[in-house]
């Protein structure tokens, strides 16, 4: 049975740009068939770059089109919410970037939203789909480590280590901005998927560049949002879970994740600076054997790769979203997963600003909630 080619409208044209549209342009079961930009000679100038047949100036255009079955949205979070519950409430599937919104109450509401109208809406966790990462879910899984004894995770980038870096919605905490919402929205959603539920955290959330430059007139504006970030972590299962986030690490050592446990160990990183994707291998070792290199298996490469290290992985989500909506299933990851990071990530400046541990509530009973 021939399956129909799904029509996307593209809303954000930052990232949608460097990823998304050339993400679903490889995909044979998925067809670019609009672009928004709130400048419409700015989406006319997209789309004819991409060929692209609509270019819009508002959603209301984008998910008016019949050939529009699904959208996806890249904008900055603090414009998710209102983006994503037009989508939604449409009838057309979503595709949405972390952070999920600016809070879990958003989240939580997209959600239940979208299994009423019946729509596949997923979330782009992209480190689900990369293979190192994958084969560590596979070991893991294996037993390999055996019981847990601690997990660590640093990841240490220097995208804004530069102070004269220009002022903008990134600099703001009441737009989303910072680096727990766009690093650590990540590692909340890895660290579910690869260990379990999070039972408490503790969080100190600092900013070492106070203000910053307005791009056009060079005036100081001040930044509130976190550049590094501070978590303490108990698992469901009392394994003690450390991270260390920052984004202005000047030669930062990249991004590293450790496993301990009581059979072995395993360790996977990338010092790639440049890209978030590339460059990731996996190590491991029995208990009182030396650490080795582990081969990725060639069932898990991708099969082409790519000047940006992040379309790879992100093709997979599409897969994934694709196959989900032919068979009228939600997959993971969903909205779920990203009210679950979107709700760490609200008890981490609570925690912050109580200076205190913070027990995290069941999902399910987040999400069942009024």
């Amino acid at each position: 049975m021939n399956q129909a080619v799904i029509g996307v409208g593209i809303v954000g044209t930052g990232f949608g740009q460097k990823v998304h549209i050339p993400g679903f342009q490889a995909n044979p079961r998925t067809k670019v068939v609009a672009v928004y930009h709130r400048d419409l000679a700015q989406a006319k100038a997209i789309a004819s770059s991409h060929n692209i047949p609509y270019a819009c100036q508002t959603i209301e255009e984008v998910i008016a089109l019949p050939d529009v079955t699904g959208v996806s949205i890249s904008t900055p979070p603090f414009l998710h919410y209102e983006m994503a519950k037009k989508v939604i409430s449409a009838g057309k599937h979503l595709l949405l970037e972390k952070p999920t919104t600016l809070n879990a109450l958003e989240a939580r509401e997209l959600y239940q939203l979208a299994t009423e109208q019946g729509v596949v809406a997923t979330m782009d966790f992209e480190f689900r789909f990369v293979p190192a990462w994958m084969r560590l879910a596979e070991l893991l899984a294996e037993g390999y480590v055996g019981n847990k004894r601690l997990i660590k995770i640093d990841w240490l980038v220097s995208s804004r280590a530069d102070a004269s870096r220009p002022w903008n919605w990134y600099a703001r905490k009441d737009q989303g901005g910072g680096a727990l919402g766009a690093i650590a929205s990540h590692s909340f959603d890895y660290i579910s998927w690869l260990f379990g539920s999070i039972k408490r955290l503790n969080a100190r959330l600092s900013t070492a560049i106070p203000e910053r430059p307005l791009p056009d007139t060079g005036e100081m504006k001040p930044v509130d949002a976190d550049d590094t970030c501070m978590l303490m972590l108990e698992l469901a299962d009392g394994t003690p879970c450390q991270l260390c986030i920052s984004s202005i690490a000047s030669q930062g050592r990249g991004h590293w994740l450790e496993v301990y446990g009581d059979r072995g160990t395993l360790v996977l990183g990338s010092d790639n600076q440049k890209d978030y994707v590339h460059g990731f291998r996996l190590w491991g070792a029995p208990t009182g054997k030396p650490l080795a290199e582990i081969e990725i298996p060639n069932r898990l490469t991708f099969p082409k790769s790519y000047a940006d290290g992040r379309i790879a992985p992100f093709m997979r989500v599409v897969d994934q979203w694709v196959q989900g909506i032919n068979l009228g299933e939600e997959v993971t990851p969903s909205l779920r997963e990203g009210v679950y990071s979107q709700m760490l990530m609200d008890l981490s400046h609570q925690s912050n600003q109580q200076n205190c541990w913070v027990d995290v509530p069941e999902l399910d009973m987040f999400l069942t909630q009024n």
